[in-house]
């Protein structure tokens, strides 16, 4: 457990950094992390809003803030982890193609580093 906190906070980290390599350990235990806290924190803010609707309010502020300080860390994470397959930052922007575009990412995001050095650097694998 110590050490997946430890890849999140590298992960984080590295907010402004768009260049390099990130292998699929980091890209994804930095992700699964922070879809479970904003689960967590919407299950949260769910029941506290039928409690007292005051206190799920300030929870639900809470998770949309948590989204907005992650969605930088998670676009660097997700250029450095496209560089890892060779792939070019760009193509996070398939996204956008409805239907298939998300389905193409997951593809590209869980194939294995590319082998040896690439023009995005070396292969953290192998460091």
């Amino acid at each position: 457990m110590d050490s997946y906190l430890n890849t999140y906070i590298e992960v984080a980290k590295k907010y402004m950094v768009f260049t390099g390599r990130s292998r699929r350990t980091e890209y994804w235990t930095f992700t699964l992390i922070n879809v479970a806290i904003f689960i967590i924190l919407s299950v949260l803010g769910a029941i506290l809003g039928l409690i007292a609707g005051i206190l799920g309010t300030i929870v639900s502020i809470i998770s949309m803030l948590f989204s907005l300080v992650m969605l930088l860390p998670g676009i660097a994470a997700g250029i450095r982890r496209l560089h890892d397959t060779g792939r070019s930052g760009w193509w996070l922007l398939i996204v956008l193609i409805p239907f298939v575009g998300g389905l193409i990412l997951i593809y590209f995001l869980v194939l294995d580093s590319q082998p040896g050095s690439n023009q995005y650097g070396a292969n953290p694998k192998e460091a």
